[in-house]
């Protein structure tokens, strides 16, 4: 089936380092005269656009205006690297999960109950991959993708190459409630349709790594169905970004 055409905080309600990353300029200048106010382009991460996505109503407009500003502030952090290079080196020296147990002893106080509650998940994850000696890991790289009016940056966070052959491209979700329906949908759709580039003949994944679930695209939901949707949401979002100066 072929398909068409940012790192995170903690504070709850919190714009997240991830949703922000800049991969296009950040300012532009209009060229009409000296004193032209800088033009911030519409642009999102893969997790800004499918948080924003989940939201309905003013909550909306709310969350466009908090990305931003945000952005002007070039603003955030990630608190789950250190997870994800665990999670990746257990992957990769075929250690069974000994990094993953060890990681939360390395980071500060304050971000120890949050690895306390991944790492457990990332276990059943990693063990869900079943024989160490069959997957390694496989380089990915990130994309941009141009979702109606917006360009979307579109970056998982690692790759695996099985043994049979067989390649997927992993993005991982890591908020306390499990993704929606429609962030699962978007999410998968956004990276089957830059496949090409970010690791070809790779199926796209994303892993619910609080629970150690592995979502896939569900077959029976017609891709120009999910473009004509993104699309439509992708229009509003602009429109929002650009009503969000005053």
């Amino acid at each position: 089936m072929s398909y068409p055409s940012i790192r995170m905080c903690v504070l709850k309600g919190a714009v997240t380092c991830e949703e922000i990353n800049v991969t296009v300029p950040v300012l532009s200048a209009l060229p009409t005269s000296a004193s032209a106010v800088p033009v911030i382009p519409p642009y999102a991460t893969m997790l800004g656009f499918t948080r924003y996505v989940t939201r309905t109503g003013p909550a909306k407009a709310t969350f466009v205006g908090g990305l931003r500003r945000a952005r002007e502030r070039r603003s955030g952090f990630n608190p789950h690297g250190q997870l994800v290079k665990a999670l990746k080196a257990d992957i990769a020296f075929r250690t069974g999960g000994s990094y993953l147990n060890g990681v939360t002893g390395l980071v500060k106080d304050r971000w120890k109950p949050l690895y306390e509650s991944v790492s457990a998940g990332a276990l059943t994850y990693l063990a869900s991959l079943g024989d160490p000696a069959r997957v390694s890991l496989a380089q990915t790289r990130d994309a941009l993708a141009s979702v109606g009016p917006l360009a979307v940056k579109i970056n998982p966070h690692f790759g695996l190459r099985y043994e049979d052959g067989r390649r997927e491209a992993v993005r991982l979700h890591f908020d306390e409630a499990p993704p929606t329906p429609e962030a699962i949908t978007a999410t998968l759709h956004l990276m089957a349709g830059r496949m090409d580039q970010i690791l070809p003949n790779a199926e796209p994944v994303l892993v619910d790594l609080r629970r150690g679930v592995t979502h896939r695209i569900d077959p029976a939901v017609k891709p120009a169905d999910i473009d004509s949707w993104l699309a439509g949401e992708a229009a509003a979002f602009t429109a929002m970004w650009s009503t969000s100066v005053a």
